[in-house]
């Protein structure tokens, strides 16, 4: 896709999404990298309704490890992969207290040097904690970048870096957030809503493959 075709696509997003924010629930750096890490593979909504309870017991790194494994998976078991992200939650807890007194990190590089925390889980902490320029990749993302023509990229590292050369630097938080809510509103996975669509004039799949 050329630039300005890009472009175009990220006015009319920024248009029609002008304050994106994410569902997921939090009051603090430290219940948002939680709230990040449980919602892989997980809707909002599952993660809201679990964090609600789980930040009355352990909403800090400190209450977390004195949760423990165990006891956390209790409170996330509905969230699924729930061993997994109870064990990530309470290494990179402990990697939190002992390696940045008790502060979540605010750069990309220390993020991911967290216990479980990949690249995705950094760039949206980055991006929404602490205001940093990043586009983090998930299933919606992915799908609405590749339908749109702004990525041919296989892979979400190989898409976050198109779209980075895609997008301005200063709209990428922007538009990790407007491709989410295109994504859950419009671009649905299954029988997207083509016809109803702001972009469908500028979309590939629609252009191609939708109309033949």
């Amino acid at each position: 896709m050329n630039k300005k075709t890009a472009l175009k696509i990220t006015e009319i997003l920024s248009e029609q999404y002008p304050n994106p924010v994410p569902a997921l629930k939090f009051s603090s750096e430290y219940e948002l990298l939680v709230a990040v890490i449980l919602s892989a593979q997980c809707t909002d909504e599952r993660v809201n309704k679990v964090t609600e309870k789980l930040f009355k017991v352990a909403n800090t790194p400190e209450k977390m490890v004195n949760l423990g494994v165990e006891e956390l998976e209790k409170y996330i078991f509905s969230c699924g992969l729930y061993h997994s992200k109870a064990t990530h939650i309470v290494s990179a807890s402990k990697d939190i207290i002992e390696k940045f007194n008790g502060l979540v990190p605010s750069t990309l590089k220390d993020l991911q040097s967290l216990a479980g925390v990949g690249r995705k889980t950094a760039n949206v902490v980055f991006s929404v904690a602490f205001g940093g320029d990043a586009i983090a990749v998930d299933t919606h993302v992915f799908r609405v970048s590749k339908r749109l023509g702004l990525s041919k990229g296989t892979t979400p590292l190989d898409t976050e870096k198109r779209l980075m050369e895609a997008f301005p630097k200063q709209k990428w938080s922007h538009m990790h957030h407007a491709l989410i809510f295109h994504g859950r509103r419009v671009c649905l996975a299954r029988n997207p809503k083509c016809s109803q669509c702001f972009l469908n004039s500028l979309c590939n799949y629609y252009n191609q493959e939708k109309r033949g």
